[in-house]
């Protein structure tokens, strides 16, 4: 019996090896493949480091056309030394600057302004009321240049011409203190006016002389003499000499040839008002004050104007309020108190708007 189980148990043994060799081989399962990561490109600006060249300005030009000498210790040396401050102050490199002077004659005047502005200056001033007509007939054919010239306020633009500027100043203003503080001062009561063209701020400076006496009211006299003339001295010196053997102590003037009145009233040693620019270092014996014209705050402003791009339409005025006229009296002259307070007291009246004058 046991020999048949041991015999019943090999077969099983020997089938279940059989079976087993029989199955089929176990699939190995492949390993993940390792996971890739994606490249993004991304393109960046690229940033320019290097400095730019510097554009370099170009300098401001400005020629200036004088009537007279740039010395004449009058109307052409009031423009021609604010000229040189603004120069001094802006630099040589971004303020160039040319003149003529003693273009008395018109049409060499003329002349001047029109080369200046063919050569490309940015302004042509030309320093008279005079240069008027030259200006008009420049101007429209140099529509990018500026023009200026005074005193006058006509800017032409009512004609369509539209690259001219104009100055003038209140010289009635000074006019009005002269004639007040001449009345105060003369003892024979007759005050005498030199001028040269009754024209400008000439004119307007004699009308304020004649209501300052008349507003005084202390029975003087004034009278004017006009030579006809910027130029001629000699006739400035026989317009004071005629005053003087009249009987007046106390003479004003205007232009550059007022230097013949200033000679006479040197030698017969009576006062003198100067006008327009400081005349006080003249004859420091005689010159009592001088009304000076201060051209600086102008300029300015016609170059900032300019380099905007507007090129006239404007017209400027010099004031005591903005600074543009100074009345400015000779240390060296003691005058009464009560004349150096009525000179202080009209200037403030008329910053104040408290005296007018008509000018018609």
């Amino acid at each position: 019996m046991k020999r048949v189980l041991f015999q019943v148990s090999l077969v099983l043994m020997m089938v279940s090896l059989v079976i087993s060799g029989c199955a089929p081989a176990a699939t190995a399962v492949p390993e993940a493949a390792p996971a890739v990561e994606k490249t993004v490109i991304v393109e960046v600006e690229k940033v320019v480091t290097a400095t730019p060249a510097p554009v370099e300005e170009k300098p401001f030009r400005i020629a200036l056309v004088l009537p007279s000498t740039s010395k004449d210790s009058s109307f052409a040396q009031a423009m021609f030394d604010a000229l040189m401050k603004v120069q001094e102050e802006m630099g040589k490199d971004k303020l160039e600057v040319a003149y003529s002077e003693s273009l008395f004659k018109l049409p060499d005047a003329a002349a001047a302004i029109r080369d200046y502005a063919s050569q490309g200056y940015d302004l042509v001033i030309a320093q008279g009321g005079q240069f008027g007509s030259a200006i008009r007939e420049t101007a429209p054919d140099f529509p990018t240049t500026a023009f200026a010239y005074g005193t006058i306020t006509n800017t032409f633009q009512s004609e369509g011409i539209n690259n001219v500027f104009a100055y003038s100043a209140t010289a009635e203003v000074g006019g009005y203190i002269v004639g007040y503080i001449s009345a105060m001062l003369s003892k024979t009561k007759k005050v005498g006016f030199c001028g040269s063209v009754e024209a400008g701020d000439g004119r307007t400076y004699y009308i304020g002389m004649s209501q300052g006496v008349k507003d005084a009211d202390l029975g003087v006299t004034v009278s004017p003499i006009w030579t006809g003339s910027f130029s001629d001295v000699t006739a400035m010196a026989t317009c004071a000499q005629t005053f003087i053997q009249d009987g007046a102590d106390v003479l004003s003037g205007t232009s550059q040839s007022a230097t013949g009145a200033i000679a006479a009233a040197k030698e017969n040693n009576i006062y003198f008002f100067g006008q327009q620019y400081d005349m006080i270092p003249l004859a420091p014996e005689v010159i009592v004050a001088s009304q000076v014209y201060d051209f600086v705050p102008t300029l300015k402003d016609m170059i900032t104007t300019v380099k905007a791009g507007v090129y006239g339409g404007k017209v400027y005025t010099l004031t005591y309020q903005n600074g543009g006229l100074e009345m400015r009296y000779n240390k060296d002259i003691k005058l009464p108190a009560e004349v150096m307070e009525k000179s202080d007291a009209l200037i403030e009246q008329f910053k104040k708007g408290e005296i007018q004058i008509p000018l018609n």
